[in-house]
């Protein structure tokens, strides 16, 4: 099954489904976002290629960058754990270890969980952040004119995902952005500070184009990003040279990066401190059939839902 036909089964099943579709639910009545993300042990992590401590902290700073794309402040999570009879001690003490050190970095409070068995490890974290601005954010607030910012880089993570699982050398902060990725938690506090009204934003965990693709979806907005402007390492495209790999495959489509796409108007932008934020397109025209446009020097390549379906991260 696909992952959009089952969330399209949820949707129409449920008799509200108003809170479903973004990276966080925003309950107003109780002023938090809360959001849910699970690892599984073979769809997303193997035990081969990543330690506990840093599954630990990994399955906590997933959650984080929900609560970061709703510029929310990250509060308390909770962890639930199923793991298999034969492991060991050692791996609960070094993943738990994990996930106290990087709630100790964001200020954030482990207040319970849930533990079963199970054939693989899965680890669930509900995460629960409080708003801060007067301000939300949704996929659906993008509008024409907008400028499309991101921070951080692209295509790392899915170059060490690539080294590791193919046992080739990569450098180290490929490897890190893979097995460690840092929450843009204060991107966000920036963000909220400055915004004068709700904005398009959410986290690229399934890839530069896959947020591309669902803000515009959701605004119905088309959208037009310069490839050639997304910034990425020196040390990615090293890596892609060595193993015969197109850079920019990796940097459109390999999803684990982490960092925030947001939509701003003009006077926000110019505002931005352009070393945290890099502009790579902007919002064009609102209409019922939205078009994804990558410009690449000359070239316009048109994403559609053929070729995201084919290309996107799936969780299946």
């Amino acid at each position: 099954m696909k992952e959009q036909i089952l969330l399209e089964i949820i949707k129409n099943r449920l008799d509200n489904s108003s809170y479903i579709g973004d990276d966080c639910a925003y309950l107003e009545e109780l002023n938090i976002f809360i959001t849910q993300d699970t690892l599984v042990e073979d769809v997303h992590f193997s035990r081969h290629t990543i330690s506990p401590y840093l599954l630990g902290r990994k399955s906590v700073s997933v959650n984080l960058s929900d609560i970061a794309a709703a510029l929310a402040v990250p509060k308390y999570i909770t962890v639930s754990l199923s793991v298999p009879k034969l492991i060991k001690e050692n791996f609960a003490d070094e993943l738990y270890r994990g996930i106290n050190d990087i709630c100790k970095e964001y200020n954030v409070n482990v207040i319970g969980g849930d533990i079963t068995g199970g054939e693989k490890i899965v680890i669930s974290v509900c995460a629960i952040g409080k708003k801060v601005s007067e301000y939300i954010t949704s996929r659906s607030f993008a509008q024409k004119g907008d400028y499309i910012l991101v921070t951080g880089n692209f295509g790392a993570s899915a170059a060490g995902f690539h080294s590791l699982s193919n046992f080739l050398y990569a450098e180290e902060c490929l490897i890190n952005a893979h097995l460690n990725p840092a929450p843009r938690i204060k991107e966000a506090s920036i963000i909220s500070k400055l915004i004068n009204k709700n904005i398009a934003a959410m986290d690229c965990s399934d890839g530069l184009v896959d947020a591309l693709y669902k803000i515009s979806l959701s605004s119905k907005h088309s959208v037009n990003i310069d490839i050639n402007k997304v910034p990425v390492l020196q040390e990615l495209k090293n890596y892609t040279k060595r193993n015969n790999i197109d850079y920019k495959k990796l940097v459109k489509w390999g999803g684990e990066d982490y960092e925030l796409m947001l939509c701003v108007d003009e006077k926000t932008y110019k505002n931005l401190n352009s070393e945290l934020f890099t502009p790579i397109g902007r919002v064009l025209n609102k209409d019922n059939n939205p078009s994804i446009i990558i410009t690449d020097e000359n070239k316009k390549e048109y994403i559609t839902k053929e070729i995201f379906e084919k290309n996107s991260y799936n969780h299946f």
